[in-house]
């Protein structure tokens, strides 16, 4: 309990002098539902040692978002785990700022800051700059997009160097 209330507050703590993060113009709900393999992320207590990375979104009757994170710890044969944070949309005219309850009952601002026109990949951060999800349709994501998500990260403040590569190991 003590490492889920660490990483809430993490989450929900925000920078006082670093500018607001830019979240994406608008995002298509029913397109950007499914899965979402985690190609890389900002280390975190839960995710460390994490391979094969699954975030799932399904959009459920009452608008929330029912979401399935799961993952292979330490190896693609380790320990499965699986959460079920539930997700809402908070601001209903861009789409692109949810609250996630990871843990109850404490929900965290999640910024869509980056999607691929064709829905392909996006990014996922919060103000803190403290937690961040780089996530692709597919288990790859080309060194090009790869790229250019980076640009566009270090443009939004983000120390680059922190960012670690989650093993897709099918």
């Amino acid at each position: 309990m003590k490492t889920a209330l660490l990483i809430m507050l993490m989450v929900s703590s925000v920078m006082l002098n670093a500018k607001k993060l830019k979240t994406v113009a608008y995002v298509d709900i029913p397109r950007f539902m499914g899965d979402w393999y985690v190609i890389a992320v900002l280390p975190n207590p839960i995710e460390k040692n994490a391979v094969n990375s699954i975030e799932s979104y399904s959009l459920n009757e009452d608008g929330t978002i029912a979401v399935i994170y799961s993952y292979h710890k330490g190896s693609p044969q380790g320990k499965k785990k699986i959460m079920h944070p539930k997700g809402k949309i908070y601001d209903t005219k861009t789409n692109s700022e949810w609250r996630m309850r990871v843990f109850w009952p404490f929900w965290a601002k999640f910024l869509i800051i980056d999607l691929a026109e064709d829905y392909r990949y996006t990014v996922i951060g919060v103000p803190s700059r403290k937690f961040l999800w780089i996530m692709s349709r597919s288990p790859m994501l080309s060194e090009a997009d790869y790229s250019a998500i980076l640009k566009r990260l270090k443009k939004q403040d983000y120390d680059l160097n922190k960012i670690k590569k989650i093993p897709q190991i099918w």
